[in-house]
């Protein structure tokens, strides 16, 4: 079944990692486009701020702000409780928040690498379950997941977040399908350097030593070019075109494109494809 166009103006939106990124963006165009917002964020200090500019700048809509650590599902179905007591028409929910986790998979903890599973994965599950009975009561609904580039390939160093961010893409487009015929899209997001605070905010491995974090803090930050606010408005744009996929930045469109080609070889020919790299293997890093 096509669904027509998804409609902002009046609309409640749900977007978690809100207070800064492409959370934030979404959250200013979500507001221009004339919804109202629920934002939730684990940094209050920063959520505050976000909710101090959309008040000035969009003072007839309704801004909502819940601090949450999302790897605490009881401290989630609290918050989902209290939410939906105040917003029963929610119709849009944006599942943006993440963390980075970077690391040989021998060098992770298991509790490092559950970590990331409860933030990246479980919390949007968790979320979409609570919310879903909400969504389908407003034909016309929407749900984004926000993967990653490292949910089209899983590069060394990264088998926690890929994990994560692969499972994520696997639980939305089977939930697109399951959907499609009960008036609920689905969009699955996979961003590529996307200029966010990730970068501040990834773990290394414990086993790391110091300058091995700041060397791989560093590095991934160099990578993280592509303006959150372009990146926000493609998926919003995704979300009114009710589009399955969107790929942001050349990165996860060519990644997409050589991994579909080439699936037991990609990284290589990726690494073969990289500016500069001149056949020469370099340590993958997160995005």
């Amino acid at each position: 079944m096509s669904l027509p166009p998804y409609a902002f103006e009046g609309a409640t939106a749900l977007v978690t990692g809100a207070a800064s990124g492409m959370g934030e963006q979404m959250a200013y165009r979500l507001a221009e486009r004339g919804s109202n917002l629920v934002l939730v964020d684990r940094d209050a200090d920063r959520l505050a701020d976000v909710e101090d500019v959309l008040g000035q700048a969009y003072p007839d809509r309704v801004v909502d702000t819940y601090v949450v650590d999302l790897a605490d599902r009881e401290g989630v179905e609290v918050m989902v409780a209290t939410i939906l007591a105040r917003h029963r028409g929610i119709t849009l929910l944006i599942n943006n928040a993440g963390v980075a986790l970077g690391g040989g998979f021998t060098d992770l903890a298991a509790d490092e690498f559950e970590w990331v599973q409860d933030i990246n994965f479980r919390a949007p599950v968790v979320l979409t379950r609570l919310l879903l009975p909400t969504l389908l009561a407003a034909p016309g609904s929407h749900i984004v997941n926000v993967s990653s580039l490292f949910g089209l390939i899983a590069p060394p160093g990264q088998s926690a977040y890929a994990a994560s961010k692969f499972a994520l893409r696997g639980f939305s487009e089977a939930l697109r399908h399951e959907l499609a015929n009960q008036d609920v899209g689905v969009t699955t997001v996979h961003p590529g350097g996307i200029r966010t605070r990730i970068a501040e905010t990834a773990r290394i491995a414990g086993a790391a030593n110091d300058d091995q974090i700041r060397a791989g803090r560093a590095a991934f930050t160099k990578l993280l070019t592509y303006p959150a606010d372009k990146a926000a408005e493609q998926i919003l744009d995704g979300v009114e075109r009710r589009k399955p996929r969107v790929l942001i930045a050349s990165s996860a469109v060519t990644a997409d494109v050589v991994a579909r080609l080439f699936p037991a070889s990609y990284l290589s020919v990726l690494q073969r494809l990289s500016p500069g790299r001149k056949g020469k293997r370099r340590p993958a890093r997160m995005l």
